[in-house]
């Protein structure tokens, strides 16, 4: 045989057969069959880093029970070794790249870019919230990122639509600001024209002027006070200890007209008092009163019947107001405090309960719907007593 050819049964013997290295007088031998994996990798990397020109001796035996001795020159095979690991190192490194590409691009698409927007559209949105053009427009995803989109697009509707709120509060309160001057003047007129009534000597009109004086009062009263409101406060409660009684038949005088087929039954005891001030706690019976009138307006109504009750109770005073109206549609119910969205009625605008509300309040109180169904509807009224000091 030629070099050619024994070099190439050389490599056939070498990588068909298992070796180990072993001592061998300074050299490396090799035993076929007697290696594992991890043995293997322990040669391959011995090779790899091995003297140059390093002699190996490869023991072997056939299959009929030959033995077989071969001694070489190990500088081919660690070249060989060389040349693959170069190769399998360029091809890992290829891979590694392709899959960081493939990697980046599905985290920019599928992240990246989707938070990129949500962003710009929050951005965008605080620039100017009254722009309804830069609401963000979600996408049909149904991941997180689609979640999320949904939800930062309902946020978006919901402060636009408080902030159009908001402006027409503001547009409301400059109107009525505007006329406020005028109707002053118009009811400080009509008051004097109703002083002159008290000069006649009608019994029924002896009977009625009082009231009618007391409304424009209290009607001059609240528009000088009207900008408060707009101010988006109230004045401070000047509280008092005064009998409660009266000031609810005062406030039922003026919500409930004459002849208007209203039972209106003040079970609230007469030398009953609380701590309160006396003309917000009217506005506030008076919003109440009037409300439940209306509810008994309705033609088809049978019994007309309000019905007020009054006590004490761990240091603070319940008012209950019943009425047998036909309670309140329970679309109305969810938002029932909300200024301009808790009317029950057409032509109704949603003030009277928000403003008893926040009257109450300022008192450390609160107003509470108890309970409202066909036969009839109930608010609770809680004021504390003062705190002694």
């Amino acid at each position: 045989m030629d070099g050619g050819i024994l070099r190439f049964e050389f490599l056939d013997i070498f990588f068909a057969l298992q070796f180990q290295h072993r001592s061998y007088d300074g050299h490396a031998g090799v035993t076929a069959g007697e290696t594992d994996l991890i043995e293997q990798i322990r040669d391959v990397v011995r090779c790899l880093f091995a003297p140059r020109n390093r002699i190996i001796r490869i023991d072997a035996m056939t299959g009929d029970g030959m033995n077989i001795i071969v001694i070489a020159n190990e500088e081919p095979i660690r070249t060989a070794l060389f040349l693959f690991s170069t190769r399998v190192l360029a091809l890992s490194l290829f891979i590694s790249l392709l899959t960081a590409l493939l990697v980046f691009f599905s985290v920019y698409y599928i992240l990246v870019r989707p938070m990129q927007r949500i962003t710009s559209a929050m951005t965008a949105f605080r620039a100017n919230p009254e722009d309804p053009e830069r609401i963000l427009r979600p996408s049909t995803r149904r991941d997180e990122i689609g979640t999320a989109e949904r939800e930062l697009s309902t946020m978006q509707h919901e402060l636009y639509g408080f902030l159009q709120q908001k402006t027409r509060l503001a547009a409301l309160g400059l109107a009525v600001a505007k006329i406020q001057h005028d109707l002053r003047n118009i009811l400080s007129s009509a008051q004097i024209a109703s002083d002159r009534l008290t000069t006649i000597e009608d019994p029924v009109v002896k009977r009625v002027t009082p009231r009618l004086v007391d409304a424009l009062d209290r009607a001059i009263a609240l528009a000088t006070n009207t900008l408060r409101f707009g101010k988006a406060e109230e004045r401070t409660p000047q509280r008092t200890r005064f009998a409660l009684s009266p000031l609810v038949d005062e406030a039922a005088a003026s919500a409930l007209p004459e002849g208007g087929g209203v039972n209106f039954d003040n079970r609230v005891p007469s030398r009953f008092q609380i701590d309160a001030d006396s003309e917000q706690l009217f506005r506030v019976l008076l919003n109440l009163l009037s409300n439940a009138r209306e509810a008994l307006d309705a033609p088809a109504q049978k019994e007309k019947h309000i019905i007020v009750e009054a006590w004490r109770r761990d240091g603070a005073v319940t008012i209950e107001i019943a009425d047998t109206g036909p309670g309140i549609p329970p679309a109305v119910r969810e938002r029932l405090f909300q200024p301009f969205a808790g009317s029950a009625r057409a032509g109704g605008s949603g003030l009277g309960l928000a403003i008893s509300r926040e009257l109450l309040q300022a008192h450390g109180g609160d107003i509470v719907l108890v309970g409202t169904g066909s036969s009839g509807t109930r608010f609770k009224l809680v004021i504390p007593d003062r705190k002694e000091s």
